[in-house]
């Protein structure tokens, strides 16, 4: 019903926000990731939107860019995940981010996020496969297990998902993991 919104940043409490759009305020929740990137109170903000309506709430959800709201309606789709669920997913990752856990099947990021447990992951992990266009910033070849090792060991050295799958790209294929680590490392050294 309401795909966007434009107006006035009136006010900003986490995660919602009010848009003042000609006089009328509209309560918005949005992810972590569009509140950081929202203008200061009093400035023009433009969302889109994504209604929802339950028997005892009406509820607005606003997004940046549309990436993030096909997402957040990809993360609804699947049972067990409310708007909520799909709201803290979005806040503790990426869109991107998320799209690569979903390539790698690598349910340990995902339960560290509030709310997932390992079910609930191992089912986003399904239900996105192939979904969210993941396999673009990932090596053509399969990945293999030894390749998702070195890429967490990555991650847990404070690289980006994004540096690390970049890495990934000039390793053989059947590298082992303390070898691949040792050669992605001094990649990224460069």
């Amino acid at each position: 019903m309401i795909g966007k919104l434009t107006g006035t940043l009136a006010e900003r409490n986490p995660p919602q926000v009010v848009v003042d759009c000609n006089g009328v305020g509209y309560e918005v929740d949005v992810p972590m990731s569009t509140f950081y990137n929202l203008p200061p109170t009093g400035e023009r903000v433009s969302l889109l939107t994504h209604f929802v309506v339950r028997e005892d709430a009406q509820i607005l959800y606003g997004f940046g860019t549309p990436a993030e709201r096909a997402t957040f309606r990809q993360l609804i789709k699947i049972s067990g995940v409310g708007p909520r669920m799909a709201l803290g997913v979005l806040s503790g990752l990426s869109v991107a981010e998320l799209a690569q856990i979903v390539t790698l099947q690598d349910a340990g990021r995902l339960v560290k996020i509030p709310g997932i447990g390992k079910k609930t992951a191992e089912r986003l992990l399904l239900e996105l496969k192939g979904k969210l266009g993941a396999d673009i910033a990932l090596p053509q070849h399969d990945v293999s297990d030894s390749q998702t090792d070195i890429l967490q060991a990555l991650v847990a050295l404070g690289y980006s998902d994004k540096e690390a799958a970049a890495s990934l790209k000039a390793l053989p294929k059947d590298v082992g993991v303390s070898e691949g680590i040792k050669l992605a490392l001094r990649a990224l050294a460069k």
